[in-house]
């Protein structure tokens, strides 16, 4: 997920200017007479944070494979989906299945979910505090605002006995969903860009992994986190994306075997996650069966 975060109008407008940037850029070679050389095919994909260790790799093992790879890089979450939806990427690669149906459920449209890559632990840090338990009655803590972490963030604190939700806690769990009464903690929801630069004024809080080194922590301090190998963890396994007319695509396919085979990529993923990745092969029908299941109960905030 990203490095960084906007507002959500200027993210739309970076979008915008980015699309039209990328529009009519030809992402298949191999289909252009012109082409010097026919046997070799260029695939885009969209990621957040190019500069990560497995990209390099990635990049590289494709190339003996016969597949140039080019890597968009993205400021923000908000940005690759349309990117995609648009025809200005083949792939990408930056999201879980939970981010991924909220795109579909509010843009009507239908990605899905190629290949698996891993799923990462979401973890509860603090400056104040060792223990989960030494946390005092009546403390806040942060989540982040944005409804597919925010959720997952309130299943972690309702783990480590801070809250208590209403609903026993779900993949669309929120802020209205803490039994206040019942809870240990208040619970505020800020912008998951601003958590790390929050943290020393909370009791404790859930921070996104790419925001963790921002807050000055490594991935080891962290008091409580979720568990990956959970059944219910599969809308949260990060994927690689496709229109729904190329999930078959072999090139495509290819490329999530390259990227969850090779070693190379494999060590640069863990390095590049602070070895909390757990790496995955998850098949592509559970992926999407899991993203079937997760639209039937995504809600949109329309505010």
């Amino acid at each position: 997920m990203s490095r960084r975060t906007t507002t959500l109008a200027a993210a739309a407008v970076a979008a915008a200017a980015l699309i039209a940037s990328l529009t009519g850029c030809a992402s298949n070679p191999a289909s252009d007479p012109g082409s010097a050389d026919s046997k070799t095919e260029t695939v885009k994909i969209g990621v957040v944070g190019k500069g990560d260790a497995q990209w390099p790799a990635f990049v590289a093992a494709a190339k003996k494979e016969g597949i140039d790879v080019e890597l968009v890089d993205f400021g923000s979450y908000e940005q690759p989906n349309p990117a995609l939806t648009e025809g200005d990427l083949d792939l990408n690669q930056f999201q879980h299945i939970v981010y991924l149906a909220q795109y579909d459920k509010a843009s009507g449209e239908d990605l899905q979910p190629i290949g698996a890559t891993a799923i990462y632990p979401l973890g509860l840090y603090s400056k104040k505090y060792d223990d989960v338990k030494d946390i005092p009655k009546g403390e806040t803590v942060a989540v982040p605002d944005d409804a597919s972490n925010q959720a997952r963030a309130l299943l972690v604190l309702q783990s480590a006995g801070l809250v208590e939700l209403k609903s026993g806690g779900t993949i669309v769990s929120d802020l209205a969903d803490v039994d206040t009464a019942n809870s240990k903690v208040k619970v505020t929801a800020l912008e998951a860009a601003l958590i790390p630069t929050a943290l020393p004024d909370v009791a404790a809080a859930i921070i996104n992994n790419d925001f963790v080194e921002d807050a000055g922590l490594s991935f080891e301090d962290a008091i409580a986190q979720d568990d990956p190998s959970d059944p219910n963890a599969l809308p949260y396994v990060n994927i690689f994306a496709a229109r729904a007319d190329d999930v078959d695509d072999p090139t495509y396919n290819k490329l999530v075997e390259i990227f969850q085979t090779d070693p190379a990529v494999q060590k640069g993923l863990q390095e590049s996650s602070g070895n909390t990745a757990v790496l995955l092969k998850t098949p592509a029908a559970d992926l999407q069966k899991s993203l079937k299941d997760v639209l039937e109960n995504t809600v949109i905030d329309e505010k």
